[in-house]
């Protein structure tokens, strides 16, 4: 059996970062991706609790560690994330910050 190689991403970009979140979020939420826009309330548009919210950033953080240099959200950052372009926002300064695996 072969042994895993190493994974080459492109570069990601804002609209990158936006798949990826709502992507995590149609599984989390259970809903089609035209559900989800950048616009919406996590609690009020898309009725995601604490729970879901905790389960988002899990999902980003594994999604992400593959692909960029010490992603991780923290508990104080997650009080921040209020809405989908929130979270995007708050990715894709990380990725332009610390910079993507090649």
């Amino acid at each position: 059996m072969p042994t895993e190689t190493p994974k080459n991403f492109a570069p990601l970009d804002r609209d990158g970062v936006f798949a990826i979140v709502r992507d995590q979020l149609v599984d989390i939420l259970e809903t089609d991706p035209e559900n989800i826009s950048e616009g919406q309330s996590f609690k009020d548009d898309l009725n995601a609790d604490s729970l879901a919210l905790v389960e988002l950033v899990d999902a980003l953080e594994e999604a992400l560690s593959e692909r960029t240099i010490g992603f991780r959200i923290e508990d104080d950052d997650l009080a921040d994330l209020k809405t989908v372009r929130d979270a995007v926002d708050f990715v894709y300064a990380h990725v332009v910050a610390h910079g993507q695996k090649g």
